[in-house]
């Protein structure tokens, strides 16, 4: 079926928007998906149950709302069912005030994702744009079509799990082919490969193909060739350590405005927030963003400015010699610079359950639902978590699943969600919400989760009388350790990791170098920190960003305060 063009379908009974958007539709898409048109609903049900009993794909289901047909978003609402993965998409009249209060609470609700204006004029770019990105979004969830990486291993292993989601969150194209098919023999055959160690990984894009056998995150990124050893000799004004939003908003600003700057990343642009399949409040984003695709486009604009990249290497020390700040890496490299932003984070807490860290990559997952969501198809899934990520996750994973639990240690959401995901989640058929609720166990079956045992955290877990359920996946998100091990003791945290900024009047340690330190300067002088790793940051996407901009302004002051010598002050 791989050959077989996805189906785009509109179904409304308005005869005006029927034949304004089907003639749109079938000129800009007719050629790379089939485009179908339906007169009413039943009839489009029918068709969508139809290409679920075919296997074809459907990429985008479009229907209406206004005063020419109010079915429309209970169409879309039922859609879900047939064929979760598509795109829902409600297309409104310009004009029609009032059915925006409907329209908008059912997108609160996860009944329709993107909202378009129906065009009124030949080549509406606005409306194509939207479907663009809806597209776009589609594509890269099935991660299917050009594969300029292809890995060849075991689908529960946990090494080419990492490999997939570094490179899905990198946007690097990527296919994946399970060992022992016959596609996956051909490609090996075809390389004059017998045996090989496991992972394989081949870089489709390079002439001849480059050919890796169980590869180090080293090795993969001196395949890639994208970045080029440090400059010993070279003095960069900023090194960014961690590309999350707050690292690539500081790499943005601060290459855009002059400043020499590296960025140093161990795995993948974006942080945690690459991994999230749909960001609904980030401002300007109407319709939401990937966190892929959000992290892409900033490293691709930090990256226009001037930016250079170190990539798959992990820093291990912080050190300083005089006014320059030296930053050693796990290949031995070493980069200086006049100020270092620490911007790396933090990991998802780990479950206290020991059974199930053998199990890590092969069905039970910290994070990384948009990699895996397409292999639980038809499965049962758990999510742990109470937080925004684990919430997206949840409804990521209902798309392909059969069932989605959400573990929720707490009485309730409202502290720790945002509304509109609450409604979402309570508002998908297939996903549950059990309050209370702890993973205290669980078991495995050819190597892989099978089931795991729920305790009731109102007394002790371990106690009373636990359930056990069979689960494909266990994807967990909970807590936040920051990623703050490699610092040196100069660099005050508080009590839980996280790294303090600014002055603190009830702390001597609160100035650097006789000064008051500046707001976001570590106890390091010319050290900063941004984003999740600071102590008391609020733990959004967008204050995130804001972290990263605002650094920049700080360090020019302290930029001008300190000049390399041999330079003007």
């Amino acid at each position: 079926m791989d050959d077989v063009e996805p189906v785009l379908l509109l179904a409304t009974t308005d005869p005006a928007s029927r034949a304004v958007i089907g003639s749109e539709l079938r000129r800009r898409y007719g050629t790379d998906y089939e485009v179908v048109v339906c007169a009413d609903y039943a009839h489009a049900r029918a068709v969508l149950e139809g290409l679920r009993r075919w296997g074809r794909q459907v990429a985008l289901v479009i229907g209406c709302y206004g005063p020419g047909d109010r079915d429309g978003l209970d169409f879309l609402r039922r859609a879900y069912g047939l064929h979760p993965s598509a795109k829902r998409v409600i297309a409104v009249v310009w004009g029609d005030f009032e059915s925006t209060s409907t329209v908008f609470s059912a997108i609160a609700h996860g009944h329709a994702e993107v909202l378009v204006l129906r065009p009124e004029r030949p080549r509406d770019e606005e409306f194509h744009g939207a479907l663009t990105d809806a597209l776009d979004d589609w594509h890269l969830a099935q991660g299917i079509g050009f594969e300029a990486v292809r890995l060849i291993g075991e689908e529960r292993d946990e090494r080419t799990h990492m490999l997939r989601d570094t490179f899905g969150r990198n946007h690097i194209p990527v296919g994946f082919h399970q060992v022992g098919t016959e596609a996956a023999a051909r490609m090996l055959e075809g390389l004059g490969l017998e045996d090989p160690a496991l992972p394989v990984v081949v870089l489709a894009f390079t002439s001849p193909p480059t050919t890796l056998e169980a590869p180090t995150d080293l090795e993969i990124a001196d395949a890639f060739g994208l970045t080029r050893p440090p400059r010993t000799d070279h003095v960069y004004d900023v090194v960014v350590v961690g590309a999350g939003p707050s690292g690539l908003a500081a790499a943005v600003y601060a290459s855009s405005e002059g400043l020499s700057t590296l960025v140093v990343e161990q795995q993948a642009v974006g942080g945690q927030a690459g991994t999230s399949s749909l960001i609904r409040n980030y401002p300007g984003f109407s319709r939401g963003v990937s966190g892929a695709h959000l992290a892409f486009r900033s490293f691709q604009q930090a990256w226009a400015f001037g930016t250079e990249y170190f990539f798959m290497r992990q820093v291990q020390g912080l050190g300083a010699e005089g006014d320059v700040r030296t930053v050693s890496m796990s290949d031995g490299s070493v980069v200086r610079g006049r100020s270092v932003v620490i911007a790396t984070g933090v990991d998802y807490r780990r479950l206290d359950v020991p059974e199930l860290e053998s199990l890590v990559g092969r069905g039970v997952f910290y994070g990384a639902a948009v990699a895996e969501a397409p292999s639980m198809t038809g499965q049962e899934v758990y999510v742990v978590g109470g937080g925004n990520s684990a919430g997206q996750a949840a409804l990521h994973l209902a798309r392909y699943a059969r069932q989605v639990t959400l573990l929720v240690r707490g009485a309730s959401l409202a502290a720790s969600m945002s509304d509109y995901l609450i409604g979402q989640l309570e508002a998908t058929r297939n996903v549950a919400i059990r309050y209370h609720a702890a993973v205290v166990g669980g078991r495995e079956a050819d190597g892989c989760l099978a089931g795991l045992t729920v305790g009731d955290t109102r007394a002790d877990p371990r106690e009373g009388e636990p359930e056990e359920v069979p689960a494909a996946g266990l994807f967990v998100l909970i807590g936040s350790v920051p990623r703050t091990a490699w610092l040196p003791d100069e660099v005050a945290r508080d009590e839980a990791g996280f790294v303090r900024t600014g002055p603190d009047p009830a702390d001597a340690a609160g100035m650097a170098q006789g000064r008051a330190r500046l707001p976001l300067e570590t106890s390091m002088p010319g050290v900063f920190a941004v984003g999740d790793v600071r102590a008391g940051s609020i733990k959004r996407v967008a204050t995130a960003v804001g972290d990263g901009a605002t650094v920049i302004a700080l360090l020019h002051g302290y930029l001008a305060a300190h000049p390399l010598a041999g330079t003007p002050a």
